[in-house]
């Protein structure tokens, strides 16, 4: 079937993919066109990657927005959402536009209005529809994007829920789920009233195979040797051999996946080995670019690593990771001018990275809940293999497991290679995910009563799926009871029917996107400050106390890992440039708890919608000293230490805290980074979240009466500090555009203290606090509103460059690399 001959879509359109190289539809694609996914029907696909997903989409949204329609395209990473734009800005010629959204959770993206495809996280759908987009109402077409992460029990509630949503606002919703292939393709299916399209075909072949001994020995039967001597690393070899493989000219690259962001650290230093000596005199110039881009982007050693690897043609991939990080490797690697990236699970998932061959080289993962290592899920194994060939770069892809010993070989087949994948199972029927989405379900409208709540429920694939009936109900009972008791939600048992309605203060922590936990938690805290240490939480909803519910223990990072390096412990008092004044005065005891910073960062950090830092070992003795240093500060009461869960829980909040105060402190980041075991993605990703979790905090203590209006202001400085990154004195500087924490700092100590002394300032003193960078001290000062922010002729002041150096380095700045902070 030959794009051109599709009717439904912009006309022009299939000429437009026949000109980029499509000149007839896959199998699948075609089998979805039949299915009448050009013709509104609501279709699920399942098939492998790379065998035309994203089209089936394309022509779904696009033959919707012929009939006057809009569409949203669903996906489950930020990143992702970024490259599906870039993908779909190509049909602009078509007058068809496309807008992103992904963070802000208490907006409506308004403006999103104005656009025919709009591509969003789930969680940021979900938000849109609890903050009442008028333009919800108006899609016609809705496409999920790995539809199966349904089954992940961290976000699959919140995509199933808002699919049951916005299925229930739009009745005659086109839904196009898009999926790996699955044990229960036809489950999903039922559950969304779809036709179902189900192939294992590829466009280039796919081999699966184990390596054993000296050969890989392949699923369809075949051998390829891969000779590997006594003392020689398996990996390094495969490496070798794809790299020594030449096909259309060019050897193949190799994507290996490890069970921890150590090993695939390490991995990248032995595998650049074989890379190195493969590389050409060009690549060799343009990796040294790319590597002194790396060190650009984090003063973290990590990072440093991650460009002395790139060098050699090597990287590693992992969360901790800063996003900027993560772009450029995957942007070089699909260039092939980075020919290896050992990484964790987290590459296996959404985004293009296309390899000649993947090697899966750890097929065990640590498990927490279980003590020891665990097989991987087969779904998982099969979303790595997927990554092995990509139409147009590859004539053939391969993915190979690792075995020691015959035994473990035949086991690999089985397990793996033979096996189908798991089918998918809903996790919405766990409290924690119901608190939230029962919450928003009743404050947005969806239900009015407990019955209209279960009615609503019964529209989620848990109800699809679920034997026992009354298991939903007795969930959502215990939920609405928990909600009840914060004062979240009213409950008029008079009648026959239970009525709900959310409470004042239940509408904003629906809109601020919080878990009603989280919101507790913060209230509870503030409070403490309120009604002194002697009443404490005296308001907390009708019973006048934060009420905890099962499962609700906050979890480590889910790339935490368990054989990473040993925390070196610190005091405060280790920190070169510390100042005794900083630490915060102990308050009267007569006066209840103060509100520090440390104390704020420690409340937010033990909400469940903070994944704390990871107790290690060691930690517990640290923190133990820490907590009794500075109980006064705490926004609640300590647990007792024979309270082993709790105490260990809340000294994991204040290992979280004191990283955001350290960070708040302008402690560097690669100091920051070795004192608590964690990359500059987990830092930023730390921030950020504490960021939008003080913002709501907030906005919840100016809702809630009893609160002073005194809190609201250290709560939004404590925010501030933690945006930039500076100490109180640095505010309003780091607020100019282009500033950032380590530039503010440098002006400071040149004696500019604020937007309006950079109006003002010597612009040779200026510009020697920045180092004499012309551009950047120009951007400064226009947008710190200068009139004439021109530096054409202007010398650098000497003294001003030394006291700004001088007084940087005090302050740990080092040796003056860029940080997160300086992209502000």
């Amino acid at each position: 079937m030959e794009p051109s001959s599709l009717s439904g879509l912009p006309a022009g359109v299939g000429e437009a993919l026949e000109a980029e190289g499509v000149a007839e539809l896959y199998p699948p694609q075609q089998a979805a066109v039949e299915a009448g996914v050009v013709d509104g029907e609501s279709l699920v696909a399942a098939v492998p990657t790379a065998s035309g997903k994203t089209l089936i989409a394309e022509l779904a949204m696009l033959s919707s927005i012929e009939r006057g329609g809009k569409a949203l395209y669903i996906v489950p990473l930020r990143a992702l959402a970024s490259e599906k734009k870039a993908e779909f800005e190509r049909w602009e010629e078509f007058d068809v536009t496309v807008g992103v959204s992904t963070g802000n959770y208490d907006s409506d993206g308004e403006w999103l209005a104005s656009r025919d495809i709009i591509v969003a996280t789930s969680e940021k759908v979900d938000s849109l529809i609890r903050n009442g987009a008028p333009w919800i109402d108006d899609l016609t077409c809705v496409v999920s994007d790995e539809v199966h992460l349904v089954d992940d029990s961290h976000r699959g509630p919140t995509l199933e829920v808002t699919l049951a949503k916005l299925r229930k606002v739009n009745p005659g919703l086109q839904t196009v789920a898009l999926s790996a292939t699955v044990g229960n393709a036809d489950v999903i299916a039922d559950w969304l009233d779809a036709e179902l399209v189900e192939s294992d075909w590829r466009p280039i072949e796919l081999r699966t195979g184990v390596h054993f001994g000296n050969a890989i020995n392949f699923d369809d039967g075949s051998q390829r040797e891969v000779p590997v001597e006594r003392g020689e690393d398996q990996t390094a070899e495969l490496v070798g051999d794809a790299l020594d493989t030449e096909e259309d000219g060019q050897g193949g690259s190799s994507l290996v996946f490890v069970n921890s962001r150590r090993n695939a650290e390490s991995s990248a230093r032995k595998l650049g080995e074989v890379t190195s000596s493969r590389l050409t005199g060009e690549e060799r110039d343009r990796l040294r670019e790319l590597a002194e881009e790396l060190r650009g982007v984090s003063d973290t050693d990590t990072s440093e690593d991650l460009a002395d690897a790139v060098e050699q043609g090597s990287a590693f991939h992992h969360a901790g990771l800063a996003s900027e990080h993560r772009s450029l490797i995957e942007d070089a690697f699909r260039d092939r001018l980075i020919k290896c990236v050992s990484a964790t699970p987290t590459l296996a998932a959404g985004v293009n990275t296309p390899a000649r061959r993947v090697i899966v080289r750890d097929w065990r993962r640590y498990d927490g809940e279980f003590g020891g290592m665990q097989p991987l899920d087969v779904l998982e194994v099969h979303q790595m293999c997927g990554r092995a060939g990509r139409p147009g770069l590859d004539p053939y892809g391969e993915a190979v497991l690792l075995a020691n010993s015959a035994d473990t070989r035949e086991e690999l087949f089985d397990r793996y290679v033979w096996a189908e994948a798991e089918p998918v199972r809903s996790k919405l029927a766990a409290e924690p995910a119901l608190r939230t989405h029962v919450l928003a379900t009743v404050a947005s409208g969806f239900a009015a009563t407990r019955d209209g709540l279960l009615s609503f429920l019964d529209n989620t694939l848990y109800a699809t799926q679920t034997d026992d009936e009354g298991r939903l109900a007795a969930v959502t009972d215990t939920v609405l009871d928990y909600l009840e008791v914060n004062g979240f939600v009213d409950r008029d048992r008079d009648g026959g029917s239970e009525g709900l309605a959310a409470t004042g203060i239940g509408h904003t922590v629906s809109r601020l996107y919080l878990d009603p936990m989280s919101a507790a938690e913060i209230l509870d805290g503030l409070r403490t400050v309120a009604d002194g240490a002697d009443d404490e939480g005296a308001e907390s909803g009708e019973s006048g106390e934060f009420v905890p519910a099962d499962g609700a223990d906050s979890a480590p990072d889910a790339d935490a890992d368990a054989d990473d390096a040993e925390f070196t412990t610190y005091t405060r008092a280790d920190e070169e440039g510390d100042d005794p004044a900083d630490e915060p005065a102990e308050p009267d005891a007569d006066e209840g708890p103060a509100v520090t910073p440390l104390g704020l960062y420690h409340l937010v950090s033990r909400t469940p919608d903070t994944y704390e830092l990871y107790l290690k070992s060691g930690d517990r003795e640290e923190y133990t000293k820490v907590c009794y240093e500075r109980e006064a500060e705490f926004l609640g009461d300590v647990p007792s230490e024979y309270e082993d869960v709790r105490f260990e829980d809340w000294l994991a909040a204040l290992k979280t805290g004191r990283l955001l105060e350290d960070w708040a402190n302008e402690v560097d980041e690669d100091r920051i980074a070795e004192r608590y075991g964690v990359g500059p993605g987990d830092i930023r990703g730390k921030v950020d979240t504490a960021e939008w979790l003080l913002r709501a905090a907030e906005t919840l203590a100016r809702d809630v009466d009893g609160i002073d209006g005194d809190v609201v202001v250290q709560v939004r400085e404590a925010r501030k500090r933690l945006e930039y990154g500076v100490r109180e004195e640095l505010l309003d500087l780091a607020g100019v555009r282009n500033v950032g924490r380590k530039r503010a700092r440098r002006l400071f100590e040149a004696g500019i203290e604020s937007r309006a002394d950079l109006r003002e300032a010597d612009k040779a003193v200026v510009l020697g606090a920045l180092r004499g960078r012309e551009r950047t001290a120009e951007r400064i000062l226009e947008n710190a509103g200068r009139e004439d922010p021109s530096l054409d002729g202007v010398d650098p002041d000497r003294s001003a460059s030394a006291a700004a150096t001088a007084g940087a380095d005090a302050d740990g700045d080092g040796d003056g690399q860029a940080s997160l902070g300086d992209f502000g």
